[in-house]
């Protein structure tokens, strides 16, 4: 695997609907070493901490691969950094799972839960329905925690370690799932999701119990 792009961005003004939002989506190529710390890439920020950025979503990962299906698929040539994703990387497998570790140098990241599309995102892709687009093509990219900080540079070579074996779909899919099972939230749960991942799925289990009972 490479790193073929190293995308951040500051919080602008956008328009979503009708209104004016702020909103740090628009990620663009950073020239040069970037830093990669805890909280994520030097000059990268986050317009809405309640849902974005934070330490268990600190590095947002797509593949070049996926790039070029959509492409395609929109019969459009797109950019790095488009999708919102800081690290746009060659070769990165389709079946990532939670807890696997991306080595970059010095930098290691931990593979976290899949991106979940939002109106800002739609908004960016000028259509109001590429959220459930999105959703219906199965490629949500990858969220990382950062193990141990560094500097990454477009041509860094990228080593994968295995971890759980629980997909990154798999999470992905029981995000959308309406009428999940006790079964499929607890495997879920046993694995180092992002925080707000974990909540949610925990919150969903109290209630699959509580009907239940």
């Amino acid at each position: 695997m490479r790193l073929t792009s190293i995308n951040t961005g500051p919080i602008r003004a956008m328009q979503v609907g009708k209104q004016m939002v702020d909103s740090a989506i628009d990620k663009r190529p950073a020239a040069g070493a970037v830093s990669v710390t805890r909280d994520g890439l030097d000059g990268d920020e986050q317009a809405d901490p309640r849902f974005h950025g934070g330490p268990d979503q600190a590095v947002y990962l797509y593949s070049v691969e996926d790039y070029a299906w959509w492409s395609e698929q929109l019969g459009r040539a797109l950019s790095p950094g488009l999708f919102g994703e800081n690290l746009t990387i060659e070769g990165l497998p389709g079946d990532l799972f939670i807890g696997d570790r991306l080595l970059i140098g010095r930098v290691v990241l931990e593979v976290t839960g899949p991106r979940q599309p939002c109106s800002k995102f739609a908004a960016v892709m000028e259509d109001e329905g590429f959220g459930q687009t999105f959703i219906a093509a199965e490629r949500p990219g990858a969220y990382c925690r950062v193990l141990n900080e560094g500097h990454v540079e477009v041509g860094d070579t990228v080593s994968l370690v295995t971890g759980s074996d629980v997909a990154v779909l798999d999470v992905f899919r029981l995000s959308y799932d309406g009428n999940p099972a006790s079964d499929d939230l607890e495997r879920v749960l046993s694995v180092p999701l992002a925080e707000r991942l974990r909540e949610k799925f925990a919150g969903r289990l109290r209630k699959v119990i509580a009907a239940a009972d």
